[in-house]
């Protein structure tokens, strides 16, 4: 019973500090820098955040790239992740985590091999080290699909990708 009345007492404190801050902000200076922002990154830029003890989350995350919604990774690596990896049929991507697996994929000109990607978007900041990609390779022996190492530079070749296209899509959004 404690408990409950103390999980009750948590939720109407912590809507009572929400209140009130749900209005539209106007966080970046023109509507062409709000559209950059919908089109490179899929996120609201106008999306309210929570507010407790005085720190404005959305702000926060749109100061670091990051985006409202669920995404707690920043939304230009995420983005540019998602992006990178496009030419592979997607399985499965958590913004929240930062995970993006995809299927594999057959190269049209190589029947006999086939790849999936699995990449971990690291960071709420745009940072060399704020994603990583694994690659894998299968190939075709007596009809069995075999594990077979990728090529050493793939995986960073693919990282270095995705960190030029993160860096592109903040370039829009600031303007540049």
């Amino acid at each position: 019973m404690n408990a409950k009345f103390t999980l009750l007492a948590l939720a109407l404190i912590l809507s009572a500090c929400a209140s009130g801050r749900l209005q539209e902000r106007d966080e970046f200076a023109t509507d062409d820098q709000r559209e950059l922002i919908l089109r490179a990154t899929g996120a609201n830029p106008r999306d309210a955040g929570l507010v407790i003890f005085g720190v404005d989350r959305s702000r926060q995350q749109a100061e670091q790239g990051g985006a409202g919604g669920g995404v707690s990774v920043n939304a230009f690596l995420w983005r540019a992740t998602l992006e990178t990896l496009s030419f592979m049929p997607l399985a499965s991507a958590d913004p929240a985590g930062g995970v993006i697996i995809t299927d594999w994929y057959a190269p049209p000109n190589a029947e006999n091999e086939r790849f999936k990607a699995q990449a971990y978007v690291l960071s709420r900041q745009l940072r060399s080290d704020g994603v990583r990609v694994q690659v894998f390779r299968q190939v075709l022996r007596g009809g069995q699909w075999v594990d077979a190492p990728a090529s050493a530079g793939t995986n960073s070749e693919l990282e270095d990708r995705v960190l030029a296209r993160a860096r592109e899509l903040r370039g829009l959004v600031a303007g540049r």
